[in-house]
């Protein structure tokens, strides 16, 4: 692979199945896109897509149905996954690369005060004491706005927006190249998740931190996001620069996605994709999404190609061939 020095992650060919008591569950399949440096990427999709498998792929956080994960994951150059568990663990996870889960009072421990669970990576991969561990769950609490007081409380004496705020404190502690984001202001209302996106704004440049935030809704992730990836079916269908993206999407899923969104400007009527997603069970032959597509065609029923549009944008669609 030739190294671009801008890039800190690159994805080949990213595949993360199950086995499930139906079949085998095809949730991250043939997954394939880029990262710079100081970047945020949003990726979009509907509910059950395999957005939340692709993070889990990235920071290899597997259960034990695992049917086939395979591909290239390169970070910084190096590639991760000829790592050992183990070496993952120690290396990767939480020390360039962190998460901030989808549901931060079930990522938090009930039982511990959170001020103990900010420190604790600090106490295993860079093997301080506890005393300086928790200087620094202070410095990082002070950074995303939560009070010191908080250090000694538990979880659910915090409320949402500060439970979240604890959570991507703790995946910042140790200074990461790199931050996934997986719905992180799912459960919050409006005004807390807009003082969510200006801390994780300041908070990119600040530390000069990457992020791959994952999430259904496109208003609020416009707020964050650099270059936008379309998921659809366990596969990427579209990747562009965000500016190109929302005013232009290429994808005919992209293009139904962004008529489905409310504008504030304008009498344009609201859209909707008719039928449903498949099955990753039982997915179809050819382009997984021709049976929705209002713009469906012959050649359909062949799988597509990834077409280069230049300028990083790529799409998964027959209707860009030979442009």
């Amino acid at each position: 692979m030739a190294e671009n020095n801008s890039s800190l992650l690159d994805v080949h060919d990213l595949k993360l199945h199950f086995r499930a008591s139906a079949g085998i569950v095809q949730a991250v399949d043939g997954v394939n896109f880029q990262l710079n440096r100081n970047e945020a990427v949003v990726v979009l999709g509907e509910s059950g897509c395999g957005k939340t498998s692709l993070a889990k792929a990235l920071l290899r956080l597997l259960p034990r149905n695992v049917a086939e994960y395979s591909g290239e994951v390169y970070l910084g150059g190096e590639e991760l996954m000829g790592l050992t568990d183990e070496e993952y663990r120690k290396q990767i996870r939480w020390v360039r690369m962190s998460m901030v889960p989808q549901a931060a009072m079930n990522a938090l421990n009930p039982v511990l005060r959170v001020g103990d669970q900010v420190a604790e990576p600090m106490m295993i991969h860079a093997g301080i004491k506890k005393e300086e561990a928790l200087a620094q769950a202070r410095d990082m609490f002070s950074r995303v706005g939560v009070s010191a007081d908080f250090l000694h409380r538990y979880a659910f004496e915090l409320s949402g927006g500060m439970r979240q705020r604890v959570a991507i404190a703790m995946s910042l502690v140790t200074l990461p190249d790199l931050v996934v984001l997986d719905e992180p202001t799912s459960a919050l209302d409006v005004l807390t998740q807009a003082n969510i996106f200006n801390l994780l704004k300041r908070i990119k440049k600040e530390f000069e931190v990457s992020f791959i935030l994952i999430t259904h809704d496109i208003a609020t992730s416009s707020e964050l996001a650099d270059r936008v990836a379309v998921m659809y079916a366990g596969q990427i269908v579209e990747v562009g620069d965000a500016e190109s993206f929302f005013s232009a999407p290429l994808h005919p899923y992209a293009q139904k996605l962004m008529a489905s969104v409310p504008r504030l400007r304008g009498d344009q009527e609201l859209e909707f994709i008719i039928g449903k997603p498949p099955s990753l069970i039982d997915l179809p032959t050819g382009c997984r999404f021709a049976a929705r597509c209002p713009r469906r065609f012959e050649k359909c029923d062949q799988d597509p190609p990834v077409f280069d549009m230049g300028n990083r944008r790529i799409v998964k669609c027959w209707l860009y061939e030979g442009n």
